[in-house]
């Protein structure tokens, strides 16, 4: 059964949403803006998405597609598998015209994917954070390795707990490591209550050191403002 984050995107996606998804950490909460992150069009003329386009190529994995607003705007320019790992969000990236949409781990591509599959890789979201330590970054992007080209690219994104502004995330946990944090949160919907998730934030300089271990290098880092930034990577 979907948990509260993919059954708020279930029934924004039919119109049916009856409550906020909330975002909260103990007595901290605030309302997840599900329309702008996940229901917005992607075009051309958006800094962003004319900063991904780039640095991307296909075939293209999006690698956390929730409700499959990249992929429909990538799939019209070339090969573009989107990857989820609840079966609900796929559902609905299908109903919404997404042609290739798969049940997934992003952790653990080579379980779907043979070697040298995609030319590039996008992970928009902080998912990667979702890793949990550098060891576990590390997997990911050896993982990532295997599946895309020896020319290939990827573009992840992050917060970098070295900015000023990072202890206002909400869920935020300090580390005593230089580069490293942590964010602690749950989702709440409709009166049911998610799974506590932890996100490890990583720095620029921190992510780069866990890429560069699995045979990556980070070229460019972008920020709109704040702390949020965005990383491209190459093969080295």
């Amino acid at each position: 059964m979907p948990g509260p984050f993919a059954t708020a995107i279930l029934d924004h996606s039919r119109d049916e949403r009856t409550a906020p998804l909330i975002q909260r950490d103990g007595e901290h909460a605030r309302e997840h803006p599900i329309e702008d992150f996940y229901f917005g069009t992607a075009s051309p003329d958006q800094d962003r998405t004319a900063f991904l386009l780039e640095h991307l190529e296909g075939p293209l994995v999006d690698l956390g597609s929730g409700a499959g607003r990249d992929p429909l705007f990538f799939q019209q320019r070339f090969e573009t598998v989107a990857v989820e790992v609840d079966a609900a969000l796929v559902d609905v990236m299908r109903d919404r015209g997404v042609e290739q949409a798969v049940v997934g781990d992003m952790f653990d591509l080579t379980a779907n994917f043979e070697p040298d599959r995609f030319a590039s890789a996008l992970s928009f979201g902080t998912q990667v954070g979702l890793a949990k330590s550098m060891a576990g970054l590390r997997a990911f992007f050896a993982d990532l390795a295997v599946v895309t080209t020896d020319d290939a690219t990827a573009v992840v994104d992050s917060y970098d707990p070295t900015h000023p502004e990072a202890s206002e995330l909400l869920g935020y946990r300090d580390d005593e490591a230089e580069g490293l944090a942590s964010r602690v949160m749950h989702f709440e919907y409709d009166g049911a209550v998610g799974e506590t998730l932890l996100f490890r934030l990583f720095s620029p300089d921190r992510l780069a050191t866990a890429a560069a271990d699995a045979g990556w290098r980070v070229t460019t880092v972008r920020r709109a403002g704040g702390e949020h930034y965005e990383a491209v990577l190459e093969k080295d």
